[in-house]
């Protein structure tokens, strides 16, 4: 399952985008298996955009972290 497709938000897989909804125009390959590939494409751009975007968070979130933690030892020295 992937998540919304339409809105300018998912730029990164566009292409991936419009090879799986130019697939599914056609209703013979939409029910036949024809679109899988471009699916598996489309799952594997935005998995990878997750896994990129998750990896920024974290170091965001160690670097707020640090900061915390070294306002909290000032705080504590005083």
């Amino acid at each position: 399952m992937h998540p919304q497709l339409s809105g300018d938000k998912r730029i990164v897989c566009k292409e991936f985008i419009q090879a799986l909804e130019a697939c599914h125009a056609d209703s013979w390959a939409k029910w036949t298996g024809g679109c899988n590939q471009a699916k598996r494409d489309l799952n594997n751009c935005l998995r990878q955009d997750r896994l990129d975007q998750s990896a920024k968070n974290r170091e965001n979130a160690k670097l707020r972290r640090g900061k915390t933690e070294k306002a909290w030892q000032d705080l504590h020295d005083e």
